[in-house]
C-alpha cells in the first residue's frame, strides 16, 4: 500500500503566519505539523509515501524529510500548481499509486490513541478485496464537517458535506483508504460549485457501489484540527500535556520507524545524537538505552 500526504493550500485561515511558510511546516509543540500525518502512515506500516505541496513549499519539505531513507522509508514529492480539491491528490499521484491501494492523510490532521494502530489495520483489511474505508469521529458541531450516517450494523448510509441538519454527530476526518480504482473514480468527479474535486464525491461513488465502509474512532481517540490559530494552540497544548505526563512522545517518526522495524535501534540512536542539544534528541537517545520500552 502507498501513502499520500496532501500538504498544499495557502493556509489562509492562519494568515499572516502562513504568508511565508507552509502551515504543515509550523510547529505543533516540539515538531513540525507534517510529522503527525507521517506518523499515521508509519503506524499503518506504509513505507512508500508521496508528499504533495505547492511549488514554493515543496523544496522545504524535501529539506525537512529528504528521501525518507533516514527512517527506512521512501518519500517522493509532487507539485500541485493550483489547489483543486482533496481528490486531486489521486490524479496527481496516478503514476506513484500505480497498481497499489492507497492511504490519503491530510497534512494538517493530528490523531492520537492507544489502539490507533489496530484501527488502521482494521480499515486496511476492509479494502483487501476492494472498496474504500473512511473513519467516523464524534463531534459536538457536526454542521462544520463532512458527516457520515451509518446503520446499527455500521453500514454507511450517507455522507454529507457540512449539512444543515446532520444525520449523525460523526465527522469524517482527513484519513482515507482506497483500492486502486480511486484514480479512475477521481477523474470522473466534476468540480463542485467552489471549483474543487471533492473527496466527498469520491466517497459517494464508492457508496453507490456499496463498497464504502466506516471505522469509528470513539472514546480514547483524539482527532485535532489545526486549521485555525486556536486549533494549533490546542493541539500543541494537548501534545505537551500528554508527553509530560506519560514520558512518551507523540508522533516521533524516528521512534515509530524503529518500533515498526524500518530502522535499527543503533540507527535511531544516531538520529538522536544529531539532535542531542534538544529534548527531542535526548528522548531518542534515552529510548535507545532503555532495556524496557
Amino acid at each position: 500500500m502507498k501513502g499520500i500526504i496532501l500538504a498544499g493550500g495557502k493556509g489562509t485561515r492562519l494568515y499572516p503566519t502562513t504568508i511565508a511558510v507552509s502551515k504543515q511546516l509550523l510547529p505543533v509543540y516540539d515538531k513540525p505539523l507534517i510529522y503527525y500525518p507521517l506518523s499515521v502512515l508509519l503506524l499503518a506500516k506504509i513505507r512508500d509515501v508521496l508528499v504533495i505541496s505547492t511549488p514554493e513549499d515543496t523544496p522545504n519539505y524535501q529539506k525537512l524529510l529528504g528521501d525518507g531513507s533516514r527512517i527506512g522509508m521512501h518519500i517522493c514529492y509532487k507539485v500541485q500548481e493550483t489547489p483543486r480539491g482533496l481528490a486531486d491528490a489521486f490524479i496527481l499521484g496516478e503514476e506513484f499509486i500505480s497498481g497499489d491501494c492507497v492511504c490519503l492523510v491530510l497534512g494538517d490532521n493530528v490523531f492520537y490513541g492507544q489502539n490507533f494502530g489496530e484501527l488502521l489495520a482494521s480499515a486496511q483489511a476492509q479494502i483487501d478485496e476492494g472498496g474504500a474505508a473512511i473513519f467516523g469521529y464524534p463531534v459536538a458541531n457536526p454542521k462544520e464537517f463532512g458527516v457520515v450516517e451509518f446503520s446499527q450494523e455500521y453500514k454507511v448510509l450517507s455522507i454529507e458535506e457540512k449539512p444543515q441538519k446532520p444525520k449523525s454527530n460523526f465527522a469524517v476526518p482527513g484519513l482515507y483508504f482506497y483500492d486502486n480504482n480511486v484514480v479512475a473514480i477521481a477523474k470522473k468527479v466534476k468540480p463542485s460549485a467552489r471549483g474543487e474535486i471533492e473527496i466527498t464525491a469520491v466517497n459517494n461513488m464508492y457508496l453507490e457501489q456499496n463498497r464504502l465502509s466506516v471505522t469509528l474512532l470513539g472514546r480514547g481517540m483524539a482527532w485535532l484540527d489545526t486549521g485555525s490559530p486556536g486549533g494549533m494552540l490546542k493541539a500543541s497544548e494537548f501534545v505537551r500535556t500528554v508527553q509530560e505526563m506519560q514520558g512518551f512522545y507523540i508522533s516521533c517518526i524516528e521512534e515509530l520507524a524503529w518500533r515498526k522495524g524500518f530502522i535499527t535501534k543503533t540507527e535511531m540512536r544516531k538520529l538522536g545524537e544529531e539532535l542531542q542539544m534538544t529534548d527531542y534528541g535526548q528522548y531518542l537517545i534515552a529510548l535507545s538505552n532503555a532495556e524496557v520500552y
